[in-house]
């Protein structure tokens, strides 16, 4: 969005909001008098406050309180007025060295670039792994009750997967564990697509002794790692994002993001956002589409393989006043940093 401001209201303006980002907390004239070069007296801040409220950039939440940016305004803060911050040397060596792989799994590295997102941002770090790809060394399944059970999935490079499937009511034990032998004698050397597709061979062609009940459960652990371009979603740090909310309402429209991200169509939608655009894209409030009016912001950013495909995306959720000029940059090199190691 564009919007023509005069010097003095982008001045003010930015002023504003970065003292918001620090605080949290309405900004009156005094305040924006004291910290602004402008030599403008409070009724004179007062005056352009004014007019940027009745273009929709400014609002105030209580009578004869200061003023909030509304997320119109933080809009037009991040793609205008926004000064991004620079990573030192030694910071890009810490994430670099916080995100290397020596010793670990992918999906213990991509676990820690989440981490350390959260930890740095103050929010919540999330990571859309890329879909495994590696050759598949075993299979279980596992019941944890009437109608449920585990899927445990350990791929040749050590990745340990775990899904949660449907199963028919009443299933006997020895479905789960004949399942799991038929699908491991098939595995060797196989991507588990590959297995996917061999298993749907022979049973079309009725080449197997299963019966109904272990062709159903063989078919649901299948098809839970099935479809789409993202792998999982690694989330760290929520509880960043619940601290000091006293808003009930506010603190049940996060719960329920909580519950969507683990969705799988809620995965290829953050993986969609990344992709809109090169670099880092900023989502505020509802322009995600994830969240409506809990205050909150998406700052995310894809990273490549060595074939420069997008094949995951990782970046932060955290309230609408997260500090951008620091995110945006840790967020940036962090997705490069993991790019390289795909490499």
């Amino acid at each position: 969005m564009s919007q023509a401001l005069d010097p003095r209201a982008t001045a003010v303006l930015r002023e504003l909001v970065e003292v918001y980002v620090q605080t949290g907390e309405p900004v009156g004239s005094r305040t924006l008098s004291r910290r602004l070069p402008l030599n403008l007296s409070p009724a004179s801040i007062r005056n352009v406050m004014a007019d940027l409220e009745e273009a929709g950039l400014l609002y105030a939440p209580h009578t004869s309180a200061g003023r909030l940016p509304t997320e119109r305004g933080l809009r037009l803060f991040v793609d205008g007025l926004l000064e991004f911050g620079d990573l030192s040397a030694e910071e890009r060596e810490t994430i670099a060295a916080r995100c290397a792989a020596h010793g670990r799994s992918l999906q213990e590295t991509l676990a820690e670039a989440g981490q350390m997102l959260s930890g740095l941002a103050g929010a919540a770090g999330l990571v859309v792994a890329p879909k495994g790809e590696a050759a598949v060394r075993h299979i279980e399944f596992v019941p944890l009750g009437p109608g449920r059970a585990l899927v445990v999935l350990v791929s040749e490079d050590g990745r340990v997967e775990n899904r949660v499937i449907e199963v028919p009511p009443g299933l006997p034990p020895a479905a789960l564990i004949q399942a799991g032998n038929y699908l491991n004698a098939r595995l060797t050397g196989r991507t588990l697509e590959e297995t996917r597709g061999a298993v749907a061979d022979e049973i079309a062609a009725n080449r197997t002794a299963l019966d109904a009940l272990t062709h159903q459960v063989i078919e649901a652990g299948l098809a839970t790692w099935a479809g789409g371009s993202a792998g999982s979603l690694i989330l760290r740090g929520q509880a960043r994002l619940l601290e000091n909310v006293e808003n009930l309402a506010r603190v049940q429209e996060i719960s329920a993001l909580f519950e969507r991200l683990e969705a799988q169509e809620t995965t290829l939608r953050l993986l969609e956002l990344a992709q809109r655009g090169e670099g880092v894209q900023i989502f505020i409030g509802a322009e995600s589409g994830l969240f409506s009016s809990a205050g909150l912001s998406v700052v995310v950013a894809p990273f490549r393989n060595a074939q420069e495909k997008i094949v995951g995306a990782i970046g932060v959720i955290g309230p609408s006043r997260i500090n951008y000029g620091r995110v945006i940059p840790v967020v940036d090199y962090t997705a490069r940093v993991l790019g390289r190691l795909l490499g």
